[in-house]
């Protein structure tokens, strides 16, 4: 089994001890922290202390801007990575591909992209995007073969359903490429995942449905000719006991009105996402029976959308489901925990020193990272194409 990676979140939404922070008095415990840029760079750095290897930062209207809010904290960090998440179809191919490599460039090569569909019908068109769940991943097709190959350094003219650039290039080329993460349930997605992307990344669900659907995508992407990389979305809370752990657990859903929780469950009760749909197959909107495998809680599916699964136990219980999982083929996994700051320390000083004593973790090497390096002069949408081809050879090598 190789070493593996773990990556944190950063709550561009804000953060608190519960799952939803409801109005409280000035000074009582538990009040939100807003995202500020104060915040996140506590977050981000102990990330970066503590070896997770990246960050990732959510897309939607109810959180602050992935691309703005990491530019900023990768002038804060030294190493960390920033995973940004993405909806392909709001902006072009062309721009999207531009703004990577501009981000690479100036953060050293720190940049993952995780490219996000989308499942919400609601949230699309309030985006401006009224496509169907089926032609938005036709859109996401198209949208990453043009990045791809602009990111290659091909002039690229692509005339799609969804998609159409003419003569498109980039003059600076992301150095590395970043590398492309993406998730989804249902047979479009997998199939996107398959021909295009470089890590499939699934919600925590328990290893046997898991273990079907992640044979599902590698045997597409086999048939593709392509190996892919397998990573998992997971929240943890984990203490020096289990009884520690699980009474954590319980207390995030503390004091939520369970009125409060039927208008969440309505609401996803409406998304067209498979995923969503699974992940709320494990509770079916009841708190009576929240662990649906050993050590794993669905209890955050309850009150928030998205990932509702978290890791719950002590320590050594944590990293003993890491490896189970880890023996399903994954190989990265992108953690959370409320409040974020705090978590992330629990998780860093509990789980990952067993993860390390057993081989399977070690603190990334800060000299991996991209050197820094001054754009080539160029002429602004007239390179040659003798140059353009000496680019797309050396990336490749």
């Amino acid at each position: 089994m190789s070493e593996l990676a773990f990556h944190w979140f950063l709550p561009t939404q804000g953060d608190g001890r519960r799952l939803i922070e409801q109005a409280r008095p000035t000074g009582v415990a538990g009040r939100a922290r807003p995202a500020s840029l104060g915040y996140l760079t506590q977050v981000a750095l102990a990330a970066e202390e503590l070896g997770f290897e990246g960050a990732l930062t959510p897309t939607g209207l109810w959180c602050d801007d992935a691309w703005v809010s990491t530019a900023m904290l990768s002038q804060r960090t030294e190493r960390l990575k920033f995973m940004i998440a993405f909806r392909p179809g709001l902006v072009s191919p062309t721009l999207a591909a531009q703004m990577a490599a501009t981000f690479q460039r100036h953060s050293r090569g720190r940049l993952l992209l995780n490219v996000v569909t989308g499942g919400d019908g609601e949230e699309q068109r309030a985006l401006g995007d009224g496509l169907e769940k089926s032609g938005r991943y036709a859109r996401t097709a198209e949208f990453l073969e043009v990045v791809r190959e602009l990111w290659h350094g091909e002039s690229v003219d692509f005339d799609g359903e969804h998609v159409t650039v003419a003569a498109a290039q980039l003059e600076q080329l992301p150095t590395p490429p970043p590398p492309v993460y993406f998730g989804g349930s249902s047979p479009p997605a997998l199939a996107v995942a398959a021909r295009l992307v470089d890590v499939y990344l699934s919600w925590g669900e328990p290893p046997t449905p898991l273990r079907e659907k992640l044979d599902a995508v590698s045997a597409l992407a086999s048939a593709e000719g392509r190996a892919l990389g397998l990573g998992i979305r997971l929240h943890v809370v984990c203490r020096d006991s289990a009884r520690e752990a699980w009474r954590e657990a319980e207390r995030l859903l503390d004091g939520i009105d369970p009125a409060t929780i039927e208008q969440v469950q309505e609401r996803l009760r409406r998304s067209e996402s498979e995923g969503q749909r699974r992940m709320m197959a494990l509770h079916n909107g009841s708190a009576s029976s929240l662990e649906v495998a050993p050590n794993l809680w669905a209890g955050v599916g309850l009150a928030r959308g998205g990932a509702g699964t978290a890791l719950v136990g002590s320590h050594a219980e944590v990293a003993a489901r890491i490896e189970e999982y880890a023996a399903l083929g994954i190989s990265e996994f992108v953690l959370s925990g409320y409040p974020h700051l705090e978590e992330a320390y629990w998780f860093g000083e509990g789980v990952l020193p067993i993860l390390a004593e057993h081989g399977l973790w070690s603190m990334p090497a800060a000299e991996q990272l991209s050197p820094a390096h001054a754009p080539e002069p160029s002429v602004p949408f007239a390179a040659s194409a003798q140059t353009q081809s000496a680019r797309a050879l050396e990336l490749r090598r």
